[in-house]
């Protein structure tokens, strides 16, 4: 068995199934089971090679000195370009020593998650320039919350709003702890982990991407939104497409009047895969696409240097 260079990470699977890899272990192991079908990622690869243009995604954090940070997060955008036919340049930008003129001429802005107020202010004002010039944004986890937090300061007439985590004297603290969880004393006894049930609403773009009522995904965090100011970020425009089934939490936020902005509570990147783009991903790469002047090839050709699970050459 040769473990060949290849120019995609993503073609190893099929190298190593031309080379006989799977059968040998298989073999050694004595199991028994049906030859793999990798028509899907085969068609992946196509798409890959035949990826056209370059759009350039700024992801504005606070960790950006160890890019594994995020790798969870850049895979998915690659996810998301494959399916759209581009190619994904991430911009790491500093949150905590912001310099807006780095935003210029990106196709997109993405805010992941993230804990503690060092570099909040700088992901808010990356929100807010998203927000006035039409970029498409996706906010994550935290990057939710500070949209809900800039969309309040700067249209709901709530200056000095923020999450009570990083100011517990706001006077608006349109992120907060539930009630319940003010009582919880025990070390990470106030975090929401694991797969919940996401409840999308009709008529909204969440629905749209997805395109089914209930959905699960992945948390890792303790504030939500704030219910005793929720009707008012409403009434001012801010639509909460996404909620717990009982309507009590907050987890898809979005504007209506924008090419693309929405922020999910839950950590869409952990559902990503090559093949199979996790929704949001993909629809936020095809948003900057957009506007990056690139388009969606319609259909992945039978051409490329990609071996088939036989081992052939197409």
């Amino acid at each position: 068995i040769s473990g060949q260079d290849v120019d995609n990470v993503f073609k190893i699977p099929l190298m190593y199934r031309a080379e006989g890899l799977d059968d040998f272990i298989l073999d050694h192991f004595r199991v028994e089971a049906p030859a793999p079908d990798l028509a899907d990622w085969e068609e992946m690869l196509r798409m890959a090679d035949r990826a056209t243009g370059t759009v350039r995604i700024a992801l504005v954090g606070k960790y950006i000195q160890l890019a594994d940070s995020y790798k969870s997060v850049m895979e998915a955008l690659e996810h998301g370009g494959i399916h759209n036919g581009v190619k994904v340049q991430c911009d790491l930008v500093d949150s905590e020593n912001f310099d807006v003129n780095e935003l210029e001429g990106v196709d997109g802005i993405l805010i992941p998650g993230g804990f503690g107020e060092r570099g909040v202010e700088g992901k808010i004002e990356a929100a807010r320039y998203a927000r006035e010039n039409g970029i498409p944004y996706l906010g994550i986890c935290l990057g939710m919350q500070i949209a809900v937090i800039e969309f309040a300061r700067s249209l709901a007439g709530m200056d000095g709003a923020n999450s009570a985590e990083f100011d517990p004297e706001t006077p608006f603290p349109v992120v907060d702890l539930l009630p319940e969880q003010k009582e919880v004393s025990d070390m990470g006894g106030t975090m929401r982990l694991g797969a919940d049930p996401v409840k999308l609403h009709e008529g909204t773009r969440a629905m749209d991407i997805y395109g089914e009522p209930v959905i699960y995904k992945r948390h890792r965090h303790r504030y939500e939104v704030n219910n005793l100011l929720r009707t008012k970020l409403e009434d001012e425009g801010l639509v909460c497409s996404g909620t717990s089934p009982d309507e009590r939490l907050v987890e898809i936020v979005e504007l209506p009047d924008h090419p693309f902005y929405v922020a999910s509570q839950f950590h869409p990147e952990f559902n990503s895969r090559p093949n199979r783009p996790e929704p949001l991903f993909r629809e936020f790469m095809k948003a900057a696409a957009g506007r990056a002047g690139s388009f969606e090839p319609e259909e992945a050709e039978e051409t490329g240097d990609i071996p088939d699970q036989e081992g052939v050459v197409k």
